[in-house]
């Protein structure tokens, strides 16, 4: 079966989402961008991946899971570049963009950059390499999604290598309409949902499905499978998409190692998305003073999203900002802009 094909529609103009950019991600669940984040940052990123991840084919690299980096890159990471591009004005920009919220009422969920080896595939449940397809709303809300006119969240993935050299494309499922068979109410024929056992396998979880929930096999063959589109990504192209989009990774090519960043940005009101990793605060402990250091540089809007009060917030008062302004001074934040707002309110 020869899958479709997802091109980038254009690059974006200003560094701002274009209005069919964004209308692409609100009805049919995804849009795949090139050129939206600086070319130096994102190699600055990579170079910073290989010299961390081992490489292709040696023993360290398959005894590597593909999920996640054991916290190496986990916000706040070691990597300046990954921070960086976590909180990069133009990422923040297009995640507004799509909610329709102002910045200062989205908050971070997940930042990470994470390898995937080219390997064979296995008969393990929990493998990579060809995944079953899902959406990702189970291990990052308690609930389930909001009606699909109502997102309340946005997941990102940046990839850091290059189709034509590693493949390992994201298939995603168009939604086509309202009435799409593909995307019934609610979301809930996927492994790990309803009852039926987590497996990440492709092969292993409809094997499981087709003997156990045959109607919801059947269901992910016909609608979803048969309608899968491969993003086409090169070297820094962004997939935005959604909680609730059908979607899946492919094989990365045999000897090859395709990164990606993988972010989330949810409202600020949505408090049943959580947090994917340790909380932000958590990281306080470290001896280099890393958070400290990005939380006294950010500006107003990068520091909202990591929940740090916006000015105007009812937490707010004379007391409060001498305080924290004393727990950041030996790192230089600028406190006036909470206090400019303290004084005209």
């Amino acid at each position: 079966m020869t899958r479709e094909t997802i091109w980038a529609d254009s690059e974006p103009a200003d560094g701002r989402l274009s209005g069919d950019q964004i209308r692409s991600w609100r009805e049919r669940g995804f849009t795949l961008v090139h050129g939206l984040l600086p070319n130096s940052l994102l190699q600055e990123a990579t170079s910073d991946a290989e010299e961390y991840f081992p490489a292709p084919g040696s023993d360290e690299a398959e005894a590597l899971t593909n999920f996640g980096s054991n916290q190496k890159f986990v916000f706040p990471a070691d990597s300046r570049a990954c921070n960086a591009i976590t909180l990069h004005p133009r990422l923040l920009q297009s995640v507004t963009d799509l909610l329709g919220v102002e910045t200062t009422l989205l908050r971070l969920t997940q930042s990470d950059l994470w390898p995937k080896y080219g390997r064979a595939a296995s008969d393990r449940d929990y493998d990579n390499h060809d995944q079953r397809i899902h959406c990702d709303y189970p291990n990052h809300s308690l609930t389930h999604p909001p009606r699909w006119e109502e997102p309340d969240a946005v997941e990102i993935i940046i990839y850091l290598s290059d189709f034509d050299a590693c493949a390992g494309s994201t298939a995603v499922v168009p939604r086509e309409g309202l009435d799409d068979p593909a995307y019934p109410w609610p979301i809930v024929q996927t492994p790990g949902v309803n009852g039926l056992p987590y497996i990440n396998n492709k092969a292993n979880a409809e094997a499981y499905l087709k003997t156990n929930k045959p109607e919801d096999a059947q269901f992910r063959e016909e609608h979803l499978y048969a309608r899968e589109a491969v993003a086409r990504y090169q070297f820094g192209s962004v997939l935005f998409y959604r909680h609730d989009t059908w979607h899946r990774g492919t094989p990365v090519n045999p000897g090859t190692l395709r990164f990606v960043h993988n972010l989330t940005f949810k409202k600020a009101t949505s408090e049943h998305v959580n947090v994917l990793h340790p909380g932000w605060s958590w990281s306080m402990y470290r001896r280099d003073q890393l958070l400290e250091r990005l939380i006294a540089e950010a500006t107003v809007e990068q520091r909202s999203v990591l929940g740090f009060p916006a000015p105007g917030s009812p937490y707010w008062n004379a007391d409060t900002i001498e305080a924290v302004a004393n727990r950041y001074a030996a790192h230089g934040i600028d406190m006036s802009p909470y206090e400019t707002r303290l004084i005209s309110d």
